[in-house]
């Protein structure tokens, strides 16, 4: 199945760029391309896409706006975000709007085609691992309200769902996270499952960052 993709930077250079490199697999699919991010959703409505690269900084709607509008549509792509940023508070608050993760436009062509078909099959192109590096790096501008309505989201959670979350946010993968709660993995992908229905998020970034948020990473990590 060909993956459908719209790019959207506003430098010419770099939309050639990702064509030329992306157009060299043949499951990938260069449908639409925009230079801003009002362009964004224009560009969905005519082509579909299955996936979006969406560039962090424009000049009239950024990339993080456009993002936020595109992922509260019914029928919303996924969305990865394109920055020259290792940590950026920008890049957080387009994870936490439901993109999918980001990749550095200096990234080898090769990792990002992978990106690209792990978004298109569901999974997020970033660890919770490396969320949590990203999150080290970057001020919270609004950590205690931030904290509490996170807290108070998490606390909707059974108590299993709760460790396997806290788990999720460590950066544990399903298997890790199988043999330290003695359960089975498919037993941990239910649990996941339920958690991303439960507090409606998209991936296992946002549960990630969520945990984090609700300050339940403070204490030491269990082995």
């Amino acid at each position: 199945m060909t993956i459908r993709l719209i790019v959207v930077d506003d430098d010419p250079l770099v939309r050639a760029g990702l064509a030329l490199m992306l157009g060299g697999a043949e499951d990938l699919e260069i449908v639409g391309e925009g230079a801003d991010g009002s362009e964004a959703a224009a560009l969905v409505d005519e082509h579909a896409p299955d996936v979006v690269l969406m560039d962090i900084r424009m000049p009239v709607v950024d990339g993080l706006s456009a993002t936020e509008a595109l992922r509260r549509r019914p029928d919303a792509p996924e969305v990865v975000v394109l920055t020259t940023f290792h940590a950026d508070e920008q890049v957080l608050r387009a994870l936490r709007a439901g993109a999918a993760g980001f990749v550095l436009k200096d990234t080898p062509p090769a990792e990002i085609v992978a990106a690209v078909r792990r978004v298109a099959a569901g999974d997020p192109v970033l660890s919770p691992a490396v969320t949590r590096q990203l999150m080290s790096h970057v001020a919270d501008s609004a950590p205690e309200s931030r904290k509490g309505a996170a807290a108070r989201r998490i606390d909707s959670l059974a108590e299993r769902e709760r460790e396997v979350a806290v788990a999720v946010g460590r950066g544990r993968s399903n298997a890790e996270i199988a043999s330290t709660l003695y359960m089975s993995v498919p037993t941990v992908k239910t649990h996941v499952s339920r958690i991303l229905a439960k507090l409606g998020l998209n991936n296992r970034v946002q549960i990630a960052l969520l945990v984090h948020d609700a300050g339940l990473l403070d204490g030491r990590e269990p082995t």
